[in-house]
């Protein structure tokens, strides 16, 4: 049973890491909708515009091992500030590429800060939060990026007809407005870095593994990203758009699907915390795998709104429960850099190989058994969470299998 005392508020410290991702996926948003053909600006084909937009997340994987281990090393806030300023002068030397090989270059540099700040700051989420609202502090975290999120393709879209390297700039500046705001005030000595005299017990990766709920959240995250960030993002559009031959539509889905992500968001919050991150899992990857599962059946335009919109929901209701997950596996007393890199990982190998092996699956079979394809990939994570223990503080649950 959940406490029944009045509920605890979420520290002034981790709102200012959710004012600052907020930023940055407003600033990251800004420039997705020119980035593709900002490439193709340079005389490159298609496929040569993708391997551009595809590198950010292909050094984000490559890096994330390295990341982990300067988080456990040097602490979470400089590595944080450091990955910051790192994408920050990225996205600047992207704005003044002269090349297409200098623009694949600056944008892979960026992935590697990416890493840098993605993985401290979920280190900071894990030490900062309260055990027992873990996932209403995840759920803030995540609310923030998926609204910058929205909102920033939309600024970034205007901006586009100032010039396809506005965004560029805009978007570096937005980065050291958020780095400026963790400096100045993440600055108490609960964040001392390791320099400052701060040791903690470093968690390995060997011990999350023998969690049955950290393999769990591996697996429930590597479908996530396969069909939520994956598939969902790069494949469903270009199937509204052949299917239904209007390009809105392509955006309508995405957004409708969002919307369906924020509404979940807002439940999983608070549940997450009082009936278990488990249950809360296997309903997200079950609702998802129905929803992303049947797109393809899709001829019909409300019909592929509302799969959208249970697709959404799913996410909104796995991603706040598997990242609590891990955070109480990993505990606020150890260090686990190296740990959350690995949950990381296994959502960017997700967002990376998805699309391109559904896409060659929709070439061959059609779009139907791509994303029916999905849909099972996603149900397959729902087995490790059947056997995976509730780790939620004070929610008493049934004896797995």
């Amino acid at each position: 049973m959940s406490s029944t005392s009045a509920p605890e508020r979420i520290p002034r410290e981790i709102w200012v890491l959710v004012a600052a991702a907020f930023v940055i996926a407003v600033g990251f948003g800004l420039i997705s909708p020119v980035l593709p053909a900002y490439a193709r600006s340079f005389d490159v084909g298609v496929a040569a515009a993708s391997v551009v937009v595809s590198a950010f997340a292909f050094f984000r994987l490559v890096f994330a091992p390295a990341g982990g281990s300067l988080v456990s090393r040097l602490g979470e806030r400089p590595v944080y500030l450091a990955g910051l300023v790192v994408v920050a002068l990225s996205s600047l030397a992207t704005a003044f590429a002269q090349s297409y090989w200098q623009l694949l270059v600056f944008r892979g540099v960026g992935g590697l800060g990416s890493t840098l700040f993605t993985v401290s700051a979920m280190s900071l989420l894990v030490r900062l939060a309260p055990p027992r609202i873990r996932g209403r502090v995840s759920s803030a975290y995540a609310s923030s990026f998926l609204l910058g999120g929205m909102l920033g393709p939309v600024i970034g879209g205007l901006l586009a007809q100032l010039g396809l390297r506005v965004p560029f700039v805009l978007y570096a500046v937005a980065l050291l407005v958020a780095a400026g705001v963790v400096a100045v005030f993440l600055g108490g000595t609960r964040l001392r870095s390791v320099s400052d005299g701060e040791s903690r017990p470093t968690m390995l990766v060997s011990e999350a593994l023998a969690s049955p709920t950290y393999r769990a959240a591996l697996a429930s995250s590597f479908a996530n990203g396969w069909s939520s960030f994956g598939v969902r993002v790069a494949v469903l559009p270009q199937f509204a758009v052949a299917i239904h031959d209007a390009t809105w539509v392509a955006g309508a889905a995405l957004a409708i699907s969002a919307v369906g992500t924020a509404a979940a968001l807002q439940v999983a919050s608070r549940w997450s915390d009082t009936i278990g991150r488990r249950p809360l899992a296997l309903a997200g990857l079950a609702i998802t795998a129905v929803g992303i599962g049947l797109v393809g059946t899709s001829q019909r335009l409300d019909v592929l709104f509302v799969l959208c919109v249970v697709a959404g929901i799913g996410a909104g209701l796995l991603n706040p429960s598997q990242q609590a997950a891990v955070a109480d596996v990993v505990g606020s007393e150890r260090a686990g850099g190296r740990v959350l890199a690995r949950f990381q990982m296994a959502q960017d190998a997700g967002a990376i190989i998805g699309p391109i092996l559904i896409g060659v699956v929709a070439d061959r079979f059609g779009w139907t058994t791509a994303f029916a394809v999905t849909g099972v990939i996603t149900a397959l994570a729902i087995g490790p969470w059947l056997r995976a223990r509730e780790s939620a503080p004070g929610v008493v649950a049934p004896e797995t299998a």
